[in-house]
């Protein structure tokens, strides 16, 4: 038996950005509503989540909210619990500050999932079924890495050490793809954090996976590989062309 079928997991979305990097395509458009395979980037991630039975879906939204909805209404209308909330400082702060507006939601196992990486359901049972661990983030690994790249050094038994784009090139073992699961005592390991970062104006500015590099040291945090799985992390206008590629119907 599966973890989807015997307890109920939430998933959170992180869409608020507008997603610069992909100007001039994000001019009026957010990020999470690009065409891969002319289906929306946010599309392919509730429909991954719906496949794999997950229905309690809350999408923090910033950028052109109005679109977003427009979308949740024309395709998911039979889904009363897909459901948006939205974050006024996406302006001026990173992604740890939806994870602070949607903190109420991070009760019980959630999966926590950036709003720029498509996926394919296959990669999400996969990760449901992982060994249980307080935090499992998802791994990928590749001959070389990037500065963009979120690296991930592991240890002997593969539990996340750190999480940062600094790791140095010799500590690297992978990449998160922008997944996270939480379960038990993560869950509220996580939003604790989160609240008490966001004390400190400066975390404004902060990735919700310096969260996970502080949890990583407490020997929180378990890896998952999905290598041979279908995703793309949309960053840059030759990603979405590559991920057209990757999840051509």
């Amino acid at each position: 038996m599966t973890n989807q079928t015997t307890k109920p997991i939430k998933a959170i979305i992180l869409s608020a950005g507008q997603g610069r990097r992909l100007l001039p395509l994000t001019e009026n458009t957010p990020k999470c509503l690009l065409p891969v395979s002319e289906k929306p980037v946010l599309a392919w991630q509730i429909d991954a989540l719906l496949a794999v039975g997950i229905n309690d879906i809350t999408i923090i939204t910033g950028f052109q909210v109005a679109l977003i909805e427009a979308l949740l209404q024309q395709r998911y209308e039979n889904h009363p619990k897909i459901k948006i909330l939205f974050n006024p400082f996406y302006e001026v702060a990173d992604n740890l500050a939806s994870c602070w507006i949607a903190r109420a939601e991070m009760n019980g196992d959630f999966l926590l999932l950036n709003g720029d990486t498509v996926i394919e359901s296959a990669l999400l049972r996969k990760v449901l079924n992982s060994e249980l661990a307080p935090i499992t983030l998802s791994v990928d690994d590749k001959d070389t890495y990037d500065a963009d790249d979120m690296k991930v050094q592991l240890d002997a038994d593969r539990w996340v050490k750190q999480v940062s784009k600094i790791v140095p090139p010799h500590q690297v073992n992978a990449e998160s793809i922008g997944l996270i699961y939480f379960r038990d005592q993560g869950t509220r390991a996580f939003r604790d954090a989160v609240e008490v970062a966001l004390r400190h104006p400066a975390e404004l500015k902060s990735w919700y996976l310096s969260i996970i590099d502080r949890l990583a040291q407490q020997h929180l945090v378990n890896s998952c590989s999905v290598k041979g799985f279908r995703w793309c992390e949309i960053d840059f206008i030759e990603d979405l062309s590559r991920a057209g590629i990757i999840f051509s119907e």
